[in-house]
């Protein structure tokens, strides 16, 4: 756990990418294999389930360290991090057992679920005592499945390809899908191919760069492949040997929550695996997205639920076919394939439709209606790209329509987390309904650090009300929040609910008066149906 708190310690006091390869290019070398699995298992984005429930983490800190139960609560509004502030708080406790693997912590770790609520607090207890402070701290990181460290997976990937000596896009379609952090999993991981891979495994995703520059800075126009960037859940179909998986982007295995994508699968050659976007459809037009969303929230998938949301793949690529990977071919031949083999499988699988035009300016045209149609724009890629890995600049570009925006009050902040602990960073905006002002978004990002510090210095000075962590604030700032759908939505009082929304800036120029009412974002919803 030392050495482990070490690699932590090395990534997240750089902020260079090389330096930041260079502590895990070491770290993996010398480390045990069992530990080596455990690392790569966390640093990949991997989490394991909430073993013990925040409320029984916050009571065994309680009891072992003697404070009261406010001391911990205003502690932890303070530190902005509950792992940290455990390993704070239980930190007179002190029975070292020596430093002790990563993967026997982890060990003990996954045996808590088999424990009752006192055993494990005691547990909790013990261990804490046998870790020193700055281990703790990343012991409570992974045990709260908050372990978060400054890494991208494609700088995991180049550290371990120059550890295993493969080419990382080698590396990066070995770590695709299922795999459990053993040592014999990391030893075939860096080994050589044995012919015995997981025929559900998917391959690297390959995404596009938001272009934002003019597209007319790309060259012909007929050099492009043009196609809609549908609104759903980015998906690879998987049909190899009997084997059918659907895997989301999140490497996420979704087969069983489209049960209508799976059984089109199982009509695919052998060998094949498709590249789209899952999406709530019906007829020949896609879908909101929060229709989708209700489906995926569903436990139990009946007839009614697939009747009102049927789901269906809009393929755009073709990886595998007949057991060959056809990665490296150009776009154009791996599209004439791909609308060979969906053909027989609509409506469950569809072709994704070229969107057509002379020229770039034919094709913005066609990009200012795609709000219209249920979309967000469009892919432009050139027809001789290969499919790579990760998100290159270059082949790939998503022309995305301007965001939907409004103009909200500030009503409500409550402060950040971790680096923004102590600030006030979490924002919630109203708009107008009847003379009153009813919350409808919540946003955090897209603001400067000066703006969060003069705005922090005024929300103290003038908060009207607290609820807990909550400050209730006089109706004077307008911000305009830009936000990619809005939906409607019964859970929320306003009736709507807006998909990511960010900030854009702070209108000094308006009064509260003059923000935005519920009618003109309703309004919004009619442009979109």
């Amino acid at each position: 756990m030392r050495r482990f708190a070490d690699l932590y310690e090395a990534i997240d006091q750089t902020t260079s990418t090389n330096r930041k390869v260079e502590a895990m290019v070491a770290w993996f070398r010398a480390a045990d294999p069992a530990d080596a699995a455990w690392a790569l298992w966390f640093l990949t984005g991997n989490r394991i389930k909430r073993l013990v429930p925040t409320r029984e983490l916050r009571s065994a800190a309680v009891a072992a360290s003697g404070y009261p139960e406010w001391m911990l609560a205003e502690s932890y509004a303070a530190v902005g991090d509950l792992a940290e502030t455990l390993a704070l708080l239980v930190d007179s406790l002190a029975d070292d057992e020596g430093d002790l693997p990563l993967h026997v912590w982890m060990a003990r770790v996954v045996t808590l679920p088999t424990l009752d609520a006192a055993e494990r607090e005691a547990a909790l207890r013990r261990w804490w005592a046998a870790l020193p402070r700055r281990e703790r701290y990343v012991f409570n990181k992974l045990l709260t499945g908050a372990f978060r460290v400054g890494v991208s997976h494609t700088l995991v990937v180049r550290a371990l390809a120059e550890v295993a000596g493969v080419p990382a896009a080698t590396l990066a379609h070995r770590l695709m899908g299922s795999w459990a952090p053993t040592a014999e999993a990391w030893r075939g991981l860096l080994g050589e191919e044995q012919g015995t891979e997981d025929l559900s495994r998917p391959y690297p995703f390959f995404l596009a760069s938001p272009l934002e520059g003019e597209p007319a800075s790309l060259g012909d126009p007929a050099a492009w492949l043009a196609e809609w960037k549908w609104d759903g859940i980015r998906a690879q179909v998987i049909r190899r040997e009997g084997t059918i998986a659907v895997w989301s982007r999140g490497e996420e295995l979704v087969t069983d929550r489209f049960p209508e994508v799976a059984t089109a699968a199982a009509r695919l050659p052998s060998g094949t695996v498709l590249d789209g976007e899952l999406m709530a459809w019906r007829g020949e037009a896609p879908l909101p997205f929060a229709d989708l969303q209700t489906r995926i929230g569903r436990k139990k998938l009946d007839k009614r639920v697939l009747d009102a949301v049927p789901v269906a793949l809009v393929a755009f690529d073709v990886l595998e076919a007949d057991g060959v990977d056809l990665r490296e071919r150009p776009l154009s031949e791996r599209r004439a394939r791909l609308a060979e083999i969906v053909a027989p499988l609509a409506p469950a699988v569809r072709l994704s439709e070229e969107v057509r035009a002379p020229d770039w300016e034919g094709l913005a045209t066609h990009r200012q209606g795609a709000r219209e149609l249920g979309v967000e724009g469009l892919l432009l890629k050139r027809r001789d790209s290969a499919y790579g890995v990760g998100r290159p600049r270059g082949p790939w570009w998503k022309w995305k329509v301007a965001p939907l925006t409004m103009d909200g009050v500030l009503v409500y902040a409550q402060a950040g987390h971790g680096k923004r602990a102590g600030l006030y960073t979490d924002y919630t905006f109203a708009v107008w309904q009847d003379g009153a002002l009813l919350p409808v978004a919540k946003a955090y990002s897209g603001l400067t650090n000066v703006e969060i510090e003069e705005l922090d210095r005024w929300i103290r000075r003038h908060t009207v009300e607290k609820f807990g962590p909550v400050r209730s604030l006089e109706p004077v700032h307008v911000f305009e929040i830009a936000f990619e759908g809005i939906a409607p939505s019964p859970r929320h009082k306003s009736g709507v609910a807006v998909r990511f929304p960010r900030i854009l800036r702070w209108r000094r120029d308006k009064a509260a008066a003059d923000a935005d009412t519920l009618a003109s974002l309703q309004a919004l919803l009619r442009v979109q149906a």
